[in-house]
């Protein structure tokens, strides 16, 4: 009878034991599956960095989500965002009226958020000796009109043009607003000998090693490697180098709104991030990277 009872009770916690095995298990799973949100966000190579700071601080504070950040270009994430595989699209520009009927087409409704302020900093070799230019002069330069630095106040050296490539919006943004100086019926391009780089870090490093280079990036990527070149909107006005006071103030001619688009009907994790991003901690992380925030 000893007996029986004995196997009765061992066979009885064996049960409770699987139980609470299963329980825990149970409990881990919903907790894993309710854990990971999962958004892509992905463009501009100028907004990268920041982007790449702002999803290691969110996480941080909110361990159910998980932000991927890649860059690409400007274009790239667009694209990503009208065929659906990207969550958020990180942007230097704003989406061109064909690529929002693109994505209406698709059955998306772009949402547009102003998440930062850029200056696009001018920039030279240390050894060049040409500090400032006005908007016409590096008009002129990258249409192929001014091909050596003498013509600009700098020694008997041709000059080297720099670009990002035809997908950034740096490009868009430089070509538009400098090379056609905002004249929307112009259609002059780079100068057939512009060197096109894929990458902003290939910019500065390109015109570091480079005492004949010109080229153009966002402030946030400047390294002391480099010289800016103070800009004038127009001959006899003056001389402004960027900062985030100079494109608050509207002193600095090149600068701009930087962009992050969304689905219209984003989810609520995409919204909650989107809000965050607005708010007082992510804008501080703006002016750590040096651009401006949108609530200075």
């Amino acid at each position: 009878m000893k007996r029986h009872l004995f196997v009765t009770y061992l066979l009885l916690l064996l049960l409770l034991a699987g139980c609470t095995v299963s329980s825990a298990q149970g409990a881990a799973e919903g907790a894993s599956s309710e854990a990971t949100v999962s958004i892509q966000n992905k463009g501009s190579d100028t907004i990268v960095n920041l982007a790449l700071a702002w999803a290691e601080r969110y996480q941080a504070l909110h361990p159910e989500t998980r932000i991927s950040v890649t860059g690409g270009g400007s274009g790239t994430g667009i694209t990503g965002l009208i065929d659906g595989t990207v969550d958020i699209a990180n942007a230097s520009r704003a989406m061109k009226a064909e690529e929002i009927d693109a994505a209406k087409a698709n059955g998306i409704e772009p949402k547009e958020y102003v998440i930062a302020r850029d200056a696009i900093a001018v920039i030279v070799n240390p050894e060049n000796p040409v500090n400032r230019l006005t908007l016409e002069q590096i008009s002129l330069i990258y249409r192929g009109v001014i091909t050596n630095w003498m013509e600009v106040g700098g020694d008997d050296r041709p000059i080297v043009l720099l670009s990002r490539e035809t997908n950034s919006g740096t490009h868009v943004y430089f070509l538009e607003s400098v090379v056609r100086l905002g004249n929307k019926s112009d259609k002059t391009i780079f100068a057939p000998e512009t060197l096109l780089l894929p990458s902003s870090e290939g910019i500065i490093s390109e015109v570091r090693d480079n005492p004949n280079a010109i080229g153009y990036d966002g402030l946030g990527y400047v390294t002391s490697e480099v010289k800016v070149v103070a800009v004038a909107s127009r001959a006899g006005e003056a001389y402004v180098l960027p900062s985030a006071e100079t494109v608050n103030d509207g002193k600095y001619a090149i600068s701009r709104d930087l962009y992050m688009y969304t689905h219209a009907d984003a989810s609520q994790a995409i919204r909650d991030y989107m809000d965050w991003i607005l708010g007082p901690e992510a804008q501080a992380i703006v002016t750590d990277l040096g651009f401006v925030p949108v609530n200075p």
